[in-house]
C-alpha cells in the first residue's frame, strides 16, 4: 500500500481556520472602537451639560426664569480635555445644546467609519444626547 503525500495539509488547515479567526478578531476590535467612541461622546455630552449648568442655569435659577441656552457650550480645548479619544485620526466631534425645557445636549462624531464593511449602515456616525431639566 502506498503512503499518501501529506505536504501542505497544515497550510491548508491554517488558511481555513485563520480566515474565521481574523474576521472575529477584527470584528471585536471594530465593536470595541465603536463602544469607546460612544462612551467618549457620553463624557463629552456630560461635560457640555455641566458647562451649561454652571454658565446658563445659575443666572436663570437666581432670577427664577426658564433658561435659554443654545449652541456649543465648550471650547475646542475643553472638548479635547473631556474626551481626547475623539480627536484621534483628525476627527472633530460636534457638541450642540438646544431647547428650553429640558435643554438637550447632543454630542456626535460625524466622520466616524467602521473598519470592517460587514456592518453596513448599522454603526454610522455615533451620536449621544443628555437632557438637563428646567431649574424652575
Amino acid at each position: 500500500m502506498r503512503k499518501l503525500d501529506q505536504r501542505g495539509v497544515a497550510a491548508l488547515e491554517f488558511s481555513l481556520v485563520a480566515a474565521a479567526l481574523f474576521a472575529v478578531m477584527f470584528a471585536v476590535f471594530d465593536l470595541g472602537r465603536y463602544a469607546i467612541t460612544v462612551q467618549s461622546l457620553r463624557a463629552l455630552a456630560d461635560a457640555g451639560a455641566r458647562a451649561l449648568m454652571i454658565n446658563c442655569y445659575t443666572d436663570a435659577a437666581i432670577a427664577k426664569t426658564a433658561p435659554s441656552c443654545s449652541g456649543d457650550p465648550l471650547s475646542s480645548a475643553a472638548k479635547q480635555d473631556a474626551a481626547p479619544f475623539l480627536f484621534l485620526g483628525g476627527l472633530t466631534p460636534t457638541l450642540n445644546a438646544a431647547g428650553s425645557s429640558p435643554i438637550v445636549v447632543t454630542a456626535s462624531q460625524p466622520g466616524f467609519t467602521m473598519i470592517m464593511p460587514i456592518w453596513g449602515a448599522t454603526f454610522k456616525a455615533p451620536s449621544v444626547s443628555t437632557q438637563i431639566p428646567s431649574p424652575v
